[in-house]
């Protein structure tokens, strides 16, 4: 058994922002592996941060759609020719081919990180055309890939159920720290990370905080943005929701624990948003504070054991708001959520799931 030694990931978004693939490349570039992000350069990509690991952004004409992506997979292919590797994996399926026929042409290990149901989410099932697209690329090259890992047993399940794959789970947990400060209950704020995507149930949270009496940080962007600002300005909700954009990690993560309670909500209109695990879940138990969240299996699974969030059982706009003001009226609620959150960042930690990655690397065989 030799592992690669030489290991590239490939994604679409902009490298800076992207939590899991930093942990994911610092932990095997810290094992000893010669590690390449490549990633998208985006026209307000701010300048790369330096990291233990080579990164390389791929910069497009196009910037949306089907000419994106054609435009996309066509340079990615031809770098991935370039640079030597033993293996090489691709984040989902939006770069799942020029991995393939870079992998098949050059004789290397190929690995599928299927980070979510790809076909699932919102913006693909619900538009046929596009579904088919997709759905016809996964049907095709996920079978051709011998190796492969998910994010939660759900859907390591349902990739089992479709073709025969037996993916283990490797989470994607926070590194452990201690917050750098804490939620400030005399002017307290919800606050929603991470990708302000289709599915996320901002048409019926955005509604709810008309009487709700704090406020909404939304830190990140997305393909929902522009429709957000809209609702915002709609509902006359410009000075109460507030639009943070994009923040680096590391000061992030002091704006989470200074929050009153994160916000995790997907609309359950596809096997994706139903069997995620967000990684924002874990974020909020990392800072120590409670959560609003949607009851889904893998939510429920953690929840059942450590009782990190109020679960609701819909998205609908009236029980949205219902939850957020009971954790605002709640105090003992409220102070048995924290405090469970408090325990549980002790045992969800990347440093014990990188162990799974590291050892996952080491037994691929040559």
């Amino acid at each position: 058994m030799t592992a690669p030694k030489q290991i590239i990931f490939t994604v679409t978004n902009d490298l800076n922002f992207d939590q899991r693939m930093i942990r994911i490349c610092r932990s095997l570039a810290s094992a000893g592996y010669q590690v390449t992000l490549i990633g998208r350069q985006l026209q307000d990509s701010p300048p790369l941060i330096k990291q233990s690991f080579r990164q390389i952004r791929l910069r497009c004409f196009f910037q949306k759609g089907f000419a994106f992506y054609a435009e996309y997979n066509l340079r990615l292919f031809f770098r991935l020719l370039l640079i030597k590797a033993d293996c090489i994996c691709a984040i989902d399926l939006d770069t799942i081919i020029p991995v393939f026929l870079s992998s098949y042409l050059k004789k290397t290990k190929r690995v599928y990180d299927a980070h979510e149901l790809f076909c699932e989410m919102k913006e693909v099932v619900t538009r046929p055309s596009r579904y088919r697209v997709w759905k016809w690329i996964e049907k095709t090259f996920v079978p051709r890939f011998k190796y492969g890992y998910t994010v939660c047993g759900p859907i390591a399940r349902e990739f089992n159920k479709l073709y025969d794959k037996d993916y283990p789970v490797i989470r994607n947990l926070p590194y452990y720290h201690l917050p750098a400060s804490s939620p400030d209950l005399q002017n307290p704020f919800y606050l929603y990370q991470g990708a302000v995507n289709e599915g996320r149930s901002f048409e019926t949270l955005i509604p709810a905080m008309k009487n709700v009496p704090a406020p909404l940080h939304i830190y990140g962007d997305g393909n929902f943005l522009d429709q957000v600002k809209v609702l915002i300005h709609k509902n006359d909700l410009g000075s109460r929701v507030l639009l943070k954009g994009k923040t680096h990690p590391e000061e992030l993560r002091a704006i989470t624990a200074s929050a009153f309670a994160g916000i995790t909500l997907f609309e359950n209109n596809g096997l994706s948003n139903y069997y995620s695990l967000a990684n924002r879940f874990f974020d909020y138990i990392m800072a120590g504070i409670p959560q609003i969240c949607v009851d889904y299996p893998s939510y429920r699974e953690i929840n059942d054991q450590f009782e990190v969030a109020l679960l609701i059982p819909d998205t609908s706009t009236d029980t949205i708001q219902k939850a957020l003001n009971l954790l605002l009226t709640d105090s003992v609620l409220y102070e048995r959520l924290k405090q469970n959150c408090i325990h549980a960042r002790n045992e969800l930690t990347w440093q014990q799931e990188e162990k799974k990655l590291i050892n996952y690397y080491k037994n691929i065989e040559k």
